[in-house]
């Protein structure tokens, strides 16, 4: 061969097919992701809507609060031989009394939140500074972040600070 065969080695190298590849793709001319997409997006609709219509609301917030509070507030105060001699006398049955506050604490952590409502869910920020509820006792401050989601709340975050 002339030029020692290189020329005809190359042009054998062109003439071979090249290897076919198939690439699955979901989508174009795929019948199962075809036949899935349309109840797979109702799907994703659905429980988006869901999320909307369960996402609670300020007044779902301040029941929750209300009752973590007096239930806090009782694990605190009620234990026997935490409060003084004095008050003991007055105060029959401290875990009712102060379960009986329920309304007016969720009232109170509901005037130090702050809310951002995404939609299908929504993140309440409360920010408690002992100072600010009793200035003549030392409480200690808190801030927590709790997550409102299909009807529920999840304390995600729970700070204390010792400074009032």
């Amino acid at each position: 061969p002339p030029y020692g065969g290189t020329t005809s080695r190359c042009l054998n190298h062109l003439a071979t097919p090249a290897v076919e590849y198939k690439i699955y793709q979901l989508g174009r001319n795929n019948p199962v992701a075809e036949a899935l997409a349309k109840p797979l997006g109702l799907l994703v609709v659905g429980i988006g809507a869901l999320l909307v219509i369960t996402n609670p609301s300020p007044k779902d917030f301040r029941e929750f609060a209300g009752t973590e509070l007096a239930e806090q507030a009782v694990a605190e105060f009620c234990p026997p031989g935490k409060l003084p001699l004095m008050l003991r006398l007055v105060v029959q049955n401290c875990p009712e009394l102060i379960r009986a506050q329920r309304e007016p604490l969720g009232a109170l952590a509901d005037q130090f939140s702050q809310r951002l409502n995404f939609g299908l869910f929504s993140v309440y920020t409360t920010q408690l500074a002992g100072g600010q509820l009793l200035p003549q006792l030392a409480l200690p401050g808190y801030e927590l972040k709790t997550l409102a989601v299909a009807g529920q709340f999840l304390v995600l975050k729970a700070t204390e600070s010792n400074a009032p």
